[in-house]
């Protein structure tokens, strides 16, 4: 039985060059366009979401996914050489791909390429267990990620995308949590402290919150 193709994910934050401000309204405008575009010509898939407000060191995020990391490289090398791109500064990046669990019995997936619709918010951040965890029988972290399942479960409203990055980039994985609620996630959250698992949590910060937007408007809202 031949492998499934696995999807690159690509999550870039950027920050604006306060020169930007200073444009004229009608360039800013047109530059608007010319990077939706792009976005809309690369043949990759991709999400674009605002962080404007929610945090000191990025003010929107770019979310694409592909099997090929050299057509992500492709998209993004366009944006830079637009008008808006000579403004434009990254703060965050993350590389990782989807692959078979080997905690779930493999369920079909949700989210982004389960097919579902962009939901309002996405919560996304690196995600590394301790060595320890590791180093555990392999029925003894089945068991403990058991518990962890059944807890995600108790949030239906909460879609989960896991992706590796195990080789590629500095984590193990990427977490990119999709609602419409951001309490529900919050109290997901709070659960999951309580579970076994949560023991051997080494980093899961930056915790970014990214909110729904479209590019235009996206780029409009940046002064």
């Amino acid at each position: 039985m031949s492998e499934q193709p696995r999807t690159f994910f690509n999550f870039s934050f950027f920050k604006v060059d306060p020169k930007w401000r200073w444009m004229a309204d009608l360039a800013k405008e047109e530059s608007a366009k010319e990077v939706e575009i792009i976005l809309k010509n690369s043949q990759i898939m991709y999400r674009t979401y605002s962080t404007l407000g929610l945090r000191d060191d990025a003010e929107f995020m770019l979310w694409f996914a592909s099997e090929s990391i050299e057509k992500i490289q492709e998209v993004i090398s366009k944006l830079y050489l637009t008008v808006f791109g000579k403004y434009i500064i990254p703060t965050h990046v993350y590389l990782s791909n989807t692959r078979p669990s080997i905690y779930a019995n493999n369920p079909p997936p949700r989210g982004w390429l389960g097919g579902e619709d962009q939901k309002k918010y996405v919560i996304v951040y690196p995600f590394i267990k301790t060595r320890e965890w590791y180093l555990l029988p392999s029925e003894k972290r089945k068991e403990m990620m058991a518990e962890h399942i059944q807890v995600g479960h108790k949030y239906p409203e909460v879609q989960l995308n896991t992706t590796y990055s195990f080789g590629i980039h500095d984590e193990d994985f990427m977490l990119a949590f999709e609602t419409d609620t951001l309490h529900k996630f919050q109290d997901l959250i709070m659960d999951l402290r309580e579970t076994r698992v949560s023991g051997y949590v080494a980093v899961d910060t930056p915790m970014l919150v990214c909110v729904k937007k479209d590019i235009v408007p996206l780029i409009r809202s940046l002064g």
